[in-house]
C-alpha cells in the first residue's frame, strides 16, 4: 500500500488570472466522474471514470484508508467494462469535477471544480511529511479545509444520493 500524502485548500475563484500571469502553467484538464462503492468511517472504495480534453476515457478502481494529512492509498486501472459491470444496476449519482492540473514553483497542484455543488478546491500532494509541513502555500489558496468532513469526496458524494447538495 503508498501512502498518499496531501493538503487540500479552499480557492474562492478558479486561478485564471495566475494562468494568465504565468503564476502557473497548465499541465493539463479532466472531468472526472468519481463514484464510490463502499465506505466506512475510515476506509473507502471508489471508482472513477477520467476523460481527457480529447474525450479519451480511463478508469480506475481505488481503495483509501485513514484521516488525516497521511492516508494509504491503493489505485489501479480498469476496463470501461468492469467499470460498467460495477455501476450496472444501481442508481448511484456520480460526483462530477473538472480537474486542473497546473504547476507552481516545480510543484504540481490539482484544482478541482466540483460540478453540481458551488466549491472549487485546490490539492497538494507530497512525497513526504516535512515537506507537507514546510509548504509554503500561495497567497491565492483559501483557508486549509484539512480533513473538514463537510468538504471531503465521499461526504459531498453521499449528500449528492440524496439530493441535499
Amino acid at each position: 500500500m503508498s501512502k498518499e500524502i496531501e493538503r487540500k485548500f479552499l480557492l474562492p475563484v478558479f486561478p485564471a488570472k495566475e494562468l494568465e500571469n504565468n503564476t502557473i502553467e497548465l499541465v493539463s484538464k479532466q472531468y472526472i466522474f468519481q463514484t464510490y462503492l463502499a465506505f466506512s468511517e475510515d476506509q473507502e472504495i471508489r471508482v472513477r471514470k477520467l476523460v481527457n480534453n480529447e474525450g479519451i476515457s480511463h478508469y480506475t478502481h481505488t481503495f483509501k484508508s485513514g484521516h488525516g494529512l497521511v492516508r494509504e492509498e491503493i489505485e489501479y486501472s480498469i476496463s470501461e467494462e468492469v467499470y460498467t459491470q460495477l455501476l450496472n444496476n444501481t442508481k448511484l449519482k456520480p460526483l462530477e469535477k473538472i480537474r486542473t492540473k497546473v504547476e507552481h514553483e516545480g510543484r504540481i497542484l490539482e484544482v478541482d471544480e466540483y460540478k453540481q455543488i458551488d466549491l472549487i478546491v485546490v490539492e497538494v500532494e507530497f512525497p513526504d511529511l516535512h515537506e507537507a509541513e514546510v509548504f509554503t502555500v500561495p497567497n491565492w489558496f483559501g483557508r486549509e479545509l484539512g480533513q473538514e468532513e463537510e468538504f471531503r469526496n465521499k461526504t459531498l458524494w453521499l449528500k449528492l444520493q440524496t439530493e441535499t447538495i
